[in-house]
């Protein structure tokens, strides 16, 4: 939409950003459009009563400053852990409880469906754990062995 702005935070931490006419929006939220296959091409700053004020394509074109606080921004609001290990699986039909490594440490969740768990391309893989947090693979063939036969049971 628009190409000129400002973006800082108030005393609450709250993103504000000034548009070229000077208007203000407090509480603006960034959104990506595409999260996983694109993450830093397309972020909408969105208003509080949703409505789209900048678009922001690449993120890379951004001065660091506001490129710093987008990235803060984002990363607070997409809790992705990425899995790096298989530990063990309850069951080999679902509902089952997965015990994982990720990139945040040893955790736990419930896959409820094998349809909780989506292709991202030839080998990345978006799977939905049962309290709402996804989990990414970005490469299931650089999982080790165990890892990846645990998972293709579930494929």
């Amino acid at each position: 939409m628009m190409a000129n702005f400002q973006l800082e935070r108030d005393a609450f931490g709250s993103l504000i950003v000034v548009l070229a006419n000077g208007e203000r929006h407090t509480g603006v939220v960034p959104v990506r459009a595409f999260p996983i296959a694109a993450p830093d091409e397309g972020i909408s700053l969105v208003s509080t009563d949703g409505h789209e004020l900048v678009w922001i394509d690449p993120l890379s074109a951004q001065p660091v400053a506001v490129r710093a606080l987008l990235e803060v921004e984002l990363a607070a609001r997409e809790f992705v852990p990425e899995i790096q290990r298989l530990k063990a699986v309850s069951t080999f039909s679902t509902p089952s409880v997965w015990t994982v490594e990720t990139d945040r440490g040893l955790t736990e969740f419930v896959l409820k469906t094998e349809e909780d768990i989506r292709r991202l391309g030839r080998t990345g893989l978006l799977i939905a754990g049962g309290a709402g947090v996804q989990f990414s693979v970005k490469d299931m063939t650089a999982l080790d062995r165990g890892s990846r036969r645990l998972l293709e049971r579930f494929l």
